[in-house]
C-alpha cells in the first residue's frame, strides 16, 4: 500500500498552494483531509443558530452578517480541505478576510446611536478587502494572506482589550476567553506546521482514532471557530449594553454559550 500521503482520491491530485500535515485520503476516498474537513462544523452550525437568534431578537443586521460570514468561512474551509483544489482554497481564505472586516466594523461601531452607518469605515474596509483579494489572486502567496489576516485580527484584539479594560470590565472573562482560545489554536497551527514529519511518524505507531487527536490543524479549526464565535458574543453583548438592552449569556445543554437579548424595560 502506498504511503497515506500519496494515496489517490476522488478529487485527484491537489492543486492548492498549501497542503497541511494530515495525510491525504487516509480516512475516506472522497475527503482529502478528513479531520481537517469535519472540524469545520464548529464554524458552520453554531453561527447559524446565532444568526437565527439574532434575527428573532430583531438586532442589527451587521451581527446577522457577522454570524453568516463565519459560516461562510466554515463552508469554504470544508470545501478546501475536502478537495485540496486551488479554487476551494480561495473559497476558504478570502472569506477569512471579509469576515474579519465585518468583525472590525461591528466592534468599532459598538458605541454609536442605532441606525447610523459609518460610511468612511465601510469604504476603507471594502477597499481593503478588494485590494487584498486582487493582490492575493495575482501573487498566490499564502504568507501575504496570513499577514493581511493577522493585521485584521490584531486590530480586533486591540479594540476588544480596550473595551474589557476601560468600558465594560465585567466582560473580561468573555473577552479573555475568546482571545486565549484563539491563541491556543494559533499555537497548535504552528506546531502542526513545524513538527509535521514527527507528527506523521507518531501517527503511524498509534491506532487511527488515537492518532486523530494529533491532527493539530483540525484543533486550530475547533479553537479558532470557538474563539471567533465568542468574539461575536462579546461584540454583540457590548453593543446591546450600549443600546440599553438586557443581554444574558446562557448555555445550551449546559455547554454551548448563546446570547439572549431582551429589549429595554421602557419599551
Amino acid at each position: 500500500m502506498a504511503p497515506a500521503a500519496d494515496r489517490e482520491g476522488y478529487w485527484g491530485p491537489p492543486t492548492s498552494t498549501l497542503e497541511w500535515c494530515e495525510e491525504n485520503y487516509a480516512v475516506s476516498y472522497y475527503i482529502a483531509e478528513f479531520w481537517n474537513t469535519v472540524s469545520n462544523l464548529i464554524f458552520i452550525l453554531p453561527p447559524i443558530y446565532g444568526a437565527i437568534q439574532t434575527y428573532k431578537d430583531g438586532l442589527e443586521k451587521r451581527y446577522l452578517a457577522a454570524y453568516l460570514c463565519l459560516t461562510a468561512v466554515g463552508l469554504g474551509s470544508w470545501c478546501f480541505h475536502m478537495t485540496l483544489k486551488y479554487e476551494m482554497q480561495l473559497l476558504d481564505e478570502l472569506p477569512m478576510i471579509y469576515s474579519c472586516c465585518v468583525f472590525v466594523y461591528c466592534l468599532y461601531e459598538c458605541f454609536k446611536y442605532k441606525n447610523t452607518v459609518n460610511y468612511r469605515m465601510l469604504f476603507f474596509l471594502i477597499t481593503y478587502s478588494v485590494v487584498v483579494s486582487i493582490v492575493y489572486l495575482k501573487l498566490k502567496e499564502p504568507v501575504f494572506h496570513q499577514v493581511m489576516y493577522g493585521t485584521l485580527v490584531s486590530i480586533i484584539v486591540l479594540r476588544s482589550v480596550y473595551i474589557v479594560l476601560w468600558v465594560y470590565p465585567w466582560l473580561r472573562g468573555l473577552g479573555y476567553t475568546s482571545l486565549t482560545v484563539f491563541l491556543m489554536g494559533f499555537f497548535l497551527w504552528n506546531v502542526d506546521n513545524i513538527f509535521c514529519d514527527k507528527l506523521r511518524a507518531l501517527r503511524e505507531k498509534m491506532p487511527p482514532v488515537v492518532g486523530a487527536v494529533t491532527q493539530f490543524h483540525a484543533w486550530w479549526h475547533i479553537l479558532t471557530g470557538l474563539g471567533s464565535y465568542l468574539h461575536i458574543l462579546l461584540s454583540l453583548y457590548t453593543r446591546t449594553l450600549f443600546l440599553k438592552h438586557r443581554p444574558k449569556v446562557k448555555f445550551v445543554f449546559g455547554i454551548w454559550p448563546v446570547l439572549l437579548v431582551e429589549p429595554p424595560k421602557n419599551l
